[in-house]
């Protein structure tokens, strides 16, 4: 059975019992005076009790399920055909219950395919069984629910506490989440460092890792230092790309909130923060096939011999541009957010309006516009596709904007997806970045927060 059959059935139960409760529950106010709670509260406690057990009992279910659906595979005849190897075991299983959830994929190994029908078979069973325990449950906690409806229960209190409940597990599964990242960065970079001093990971000046290489090779270190991939990363993240994005994003701020009238705020400001909106694809695509050729000719034209396609100017270029919006906006927020008696003050003083802007609105509003530069820095050192597209790979220490480079961001990506063994230290070493970069975003973060908070608590 179609787990679909089953969430639709639940779902179906609880419209039920919902329906149900509230009837006896709009009974019981007009027959014996008045309710502790609203028959929509006794509605919805019912609802949950038909809806929660059933949905809990389903997902224990599909944890348990594939246990044993294996083991009724392995207890069939069919399966005798399989090897005594644990990979080639498990590789061939894992096929025939892929190819049994589609019938229409290839098989690769033939003893998959013979498999199939008794996958099948024993996964429609178990569906079987979990849907009806599902629905089992359904009925006791209705009923439990249904015994649950007097006029002194206090309905309203169990359902804004289950909904308290849920409230704290999604928040609990965000921090989770972020403990579970940092706990995998953590684990994977200790194993990493088992092969090559962190010394030599965070001072040295050369990058290439093989993965074909030996794990155990003498010096291994020396092709592991990250230095390139750092100063890359600061070169084009925090260096070019502000160099485009500050600029810019506070020339356009200062015009929408001092100079543009309403009508014209009103177009330009949502038109500047579609930037923020379009995919980093595109602007991969636009950094590469446009701004690069551009930078090559402009390199040509100032006399450069031979200047690659790929740069950091061109990446960092574009960068800057897709950043824009989150320099802009938090600039504008701030300067909005000055008390408009210090700009009047400054005016009735025979200041200019330029003078004004200069002198009183912009330090006024340095905390917020600082903050906003540096989330954009945090943003742009982890943007990847742009740096993929149009920086290059190589791993250059070099403060040539016309040279090719490369990030973290990039290393990451290219060394999770190498045909090396997943503990060999040329993938492991991607984790090490990962976590540095982690770290440096994070301490942006924290910064960025504490210039806000500090400015808010300038003016209330």
């Amino acid at each position: 059975m179609s787990p679909v059959f089953a969430l639709l059935a639940v779902l179906g139960l609880g419209l039920i019992g919902w329906f149900t409760a509230r009837a006896k529950a709009q009974n019981l106010h007009s027959g014996r005076g008045t309710l502790h709670s609203l028959p929509s509260y006794h509605a919805w406690h019912m609802a949950i009790w038909v809806a929660l057990p059933a949905f809990m009992g389903w997902a224990l279910w599909q944890l348990i399920a594939p246990g044993l659906i294996e083991n009724s595979v392995l207890a069939d005849p069919a399966a005798s055909i399989l090897p005594e190897g644990d990979f080639q075991r498990s590789a061939i299983l894992s096929e025939a219950r892929s190819i049994a959830g589609n019938p229409e994929a290839v098989a690769f190994n033939p003893k998959a395919r013979e498999l199939v029908p008794a996958f099948a078979e024993a996964i429609a069973k178990y569906n079987w069984i979990g849907t009806a325990l599902s629905l089992l449950l359904a009925f006791v906690g209705g009923a439990w629910g249904y015994s649950k409806i007097r006029a002194a229960y206090p309905a309203r209190t169990q359902v804004e506490r289950t909904v308290m409940l849920f409230l704290l597990l999604a928040s609990l599964i965000a921090i989770l989440t972020t403990f579970g990242i940092i706990a995998s960065l953590i684990f994977e970079t200790g194993v990493f460092f088992g092969y090559v001093s962190p010394a030599d990971f965070l001072l040295g000046t050369q990058w290439a890792p093989d993965p074909f290489t030996s794990a155990t090779k003498e010096g291994l270190g020396e092709d592991y230092g990250a230095i390139p991939l750092f100063w890359g990363t600061i070169f084009i993240g925090a260096i070019i790309a502000m160099v485009v994005a500050i600029p810019l994003g506070l020339m356009s701020a200062i015009y929408l909130t001092q100079y543009a009238n309403p009508k014209l705020r009103k177009l330009l400001k949502p038109v500047l923060e579609i930037l923020a909106g379009i995919p980093t694809v595109v602007y991969g695509y636009f950094a590469a096939l446009t701004i690069a050729p551009m930078v090559r000719d402009f390199a040509i034209f100032i006399g450069m011999e031979n200047p690659s396609t790929e740069s950091a100017l061109a990446a960092g270029a574009v960068m800057g541009v897709m950043i824009i919006p989150f320099v802009s906006s938090m600039a504008d927020d701030s300067i909005a957010a000055v008390p408009s008696s210090m700009r009047d003050g400054s005016l009735a003083m025979g200041a200019t309006k330029s003078e004004t802007i200069k002198r009183v609105l912009i330090p006024a509003a340095l905390p917020g516009i600082v903050a906003g530069i540096m989330l954009a820095i945090s943003r742009a050192i982890g943007e990847t596709m742009i740096v993929y597209m149009a920086a290059g790979a190589a791993a250059n220490l070099s403060a040539n904007p016309f040279d090719s480079m490369t990030t973290v961001t990039f290393q990451i990506a290219k060394l999770l997806n190498s045909e090396g063994e997943f503990n060999h230290p040329a993938t492991l070493a991607a984790f090490a970045l990962g976590l540095v970069l982690f770290v440096v975003t994070l301490a942006l973060n924290i910064i960025a927060l504490r210039v806000v908070k500090r400015f808010r608590e300038a003016y209330e």
